[in-house]
């Protein structure tokens, strides 16, 4: 396949921005080429600047359950951009998100939106240490819960891809008071609040862990986080800026039937737009300015575009239950379709699935955590990746990451896509 306008404008890009992007997975380093560069999207596909069309499987990361520009979705975009973009001021949009989230997600009475889930995540750590009067926070190793310093240890996502867990720039200090333990682990998490109990102001989890591929939660995980939380008086915190809408309309937390006390959320509820938030219990919440002593502020938190376009994307997922259902349906196809070809094939593979996010890593073992996950095979995956690139299949340029069904892929994308996976199953076993 000829790249060369992408390559090109990567060329330039390389000259003007670190590593020629603005998110590093995009790089496409950890595959050894260079990225194509992307123009448009429509429904299930994408379309790069030398003309070439692939069948999405990133979907923004996740944010677009829908596809791309879904025509209400764009239409409410245009029509808020006309009434104008931004405001600095409280919108009536603002007011009406916020009141479909609490109804969808019952552990949250009130929120607060923000930018991104970085922002989410970031705000939700301080306020949970300005509500409990403590410092230490628990995370899981591979746990991604954006780039604040506190957080940026032992991450996910583009950290694994490029072998720095940790990050430079990251003081002593800062991280001092996070504690690292390992995801699905109940016994490790009992050993840390033993030693700590009383220290800990939060545990941060993802529910599916989906930065380091998709990593699906042991019940028995879930439990001991709610339990001891409750016995030590911590805050737990639910990372759903990535499940949140994603594998249930009401977060992943109504799919395993747990209850923080603290929420993130984002992509899905920006429709594709720029978006984050974090909400939990009222008495919790009103601790945050203007109510109570933690501060948090942003100049384009609730922006009416952002608000229209997941306001519209929401009310079409509740008035719509078959959309997840429809989801299921196809991701469990493309789960027996990929599993199908493991056997036929005789390479290692694991292949993990949580609704519509699913991964799979190139090892011989049962994925459920980082150590677990670390066992794959880059390389291999980098070769399966050029190969389903060629066959018009766009998947996530790194192992470590999750890849989604859209509710724009048909039964014949998921067909076309299992006979690619043979073909590269095949090639690679050669």
């Amino acid at each position: 396949m000829n790249y060369d306008k992408s390559k090109a404008l990567f060329q330039k890009a390389k000259q003007l921005m670190p590593g020629g992007v603005n998110s590093p997975v995009r790089a496409f380093r950890s595959i050894g080429m260079d990225p194509p560069f992307i123009c448009r999207g429509n429904g299930a596909r994408i379309y790069d600047e030398d003309g070439h069309e692939y069948i999405d499987y990133v979907c923004s990361w996740g944010p677009l359950i829908l596809g791309h520009a879904y025509p209400a979705v764009v239409e409410s975009i245009q029509q808020q951009a006309a009434l104008g973009t931004s405001f600095g001021a409280v919108t009536r949009l603002e007011v009406d998100m916020t009141e479909m989230i609490t109804q969808a997600v019952p552990s949250v009475e009130m929120i607060r939106m923000v930018n991104s889930g970085t922002e989410a995540t970031m705000s939700a750590i301080r306020l949970a240490r300005g509500y409990t009067g403590r410092d230490k926070v628990i995370k899981f190793v591979g746990c991604y819960h954006g780039h604040a310093d506190a957080l940026l240890i032992k991450a996910g996502s583009g950290a694994m891809t490029f072998g720095v867990p940790d990050s430079e720039g990251v003081s002593p200090a800062i991280t001092s008071d996070t504690i690292v333990t390992a995801y699905n682990d109940a016994e490790a998490l009992d050993h840390v609040f033993e030693q700590w109990g009383r220290d800990i102001a939060a545990v941060i989890f993802e529910p599916v862990a989906g930065n380091m591929g998709t990593v699906p939660p042991q019940m028995d995980f879930l439990r001991e986080i709610e339990y001891l939380c409750g016995k030590y008086g911590s805050l737990m915190i639910c990372d759903e800026v990535m499940t949140g809408f994603r594998v249930h309309y009401g977060g992943a937390q109504r799919l395993y039937g747990i209850k923080p006390d603290i929420t993130t959320f984002g992509k899905i509820i920006g429709g594709g737009l720029p978006v984050g938030a974090y909400g939990g219990k009222k008495e919790i919440m009103r601790y945050v300015a203007p109510d109570g002593p933690v501060y948090q502020a942003g100049t384009l938190s609730g922006n009416p575009l952002a608000m229209a376009a997941g306001l519209t994307t929401l009310k079409i997922l509740r008035d719509n239950p078959v959309i997840y259902q429809e989801l299921e349906r196809r991701s469990g196809l493309l789960e027996s379709g990929i599993k199908r070809c493991v056997r036929l094939a005789g390479i290692p593979i694991c292949v993990n699935r949580v609704g519509s996010m699913i991964c799979l890593f190139f090892t011989d073992i049962d994925v459920k955590d980082y150590d677990t996950a670390l066992t794959s095979n880059t390389r291999r995956y980098a070769d399966y990746f050029k190969h389903m690139l060629e066959k018009g299949i766009y998947l996530p340029p790194s192992q470590f990451e999750t890849f989604f069904v859209s509710a724009a892929h048909s039964d014949e994308d998921i067909q076309y896509t299992i006979e690619a996976i043979s073909k590269a199953f095949n090639h690679l076993a050669d």
